[in-house]
């Protein structure tokens, strides 16, 4: 399929789709016209990289994990594949995404905090 096909398929522009493959996440074969031509297989590897760049993963490290992913939830690396640069990749995102966790948890807090506070405050509290 063609990268207008695979575009439709998966509701990502094309635009994203030749930028997934600057960054080497997917490896399009090329007609002798030099058009982009995609397998079927496209279509899920194309909504696995969505979802993981929409979770806050960076395109590094999915470029690191892609190849040992068979769908949503799946990871099968075979520890001799887990590289030291890999498992440093890894564990610095691990990091990062624990400290927008704590972020996000304090904001919440305050938020429910203040929202308690302002709800408490006499007959004209807000619901």
């Amino acid at each position: 399929m063609k990268i207008g096909e695979l575009s439709r398929r998966t509701g990502v522009p094309t635009r994203m789709l030749r930028y997934y493959e600057e960054q080497n996440l997917l490896h399009p074969a090329r007609g002798e016209n030099g058009y982009r031509e995609y397998g079927d297989a496209a279509v899920p590897c194309v909504q696995q990289i969505r979802g993981l760049l929409d979770s806050g993963l960076t395109t590094e490290i999915i470029r690191a994990i892609l190849p040992f992913l068979s769908g949503p939830g799946e990871i099968h690396l075979h520890p001799e594949c887990l590289t030291a640069e890999t498992a440093g990749l890894l564990r610095d995102e691990i990091d990062r995404i624990q400290s927008r966790i704590d972020c996000l948890a304090r904001n919440r807090d305050a938020l429910r905090a203040y929202l308690t506070a302002v709800q408490s405050d006499g007959p004209d509290r807000v619901s």
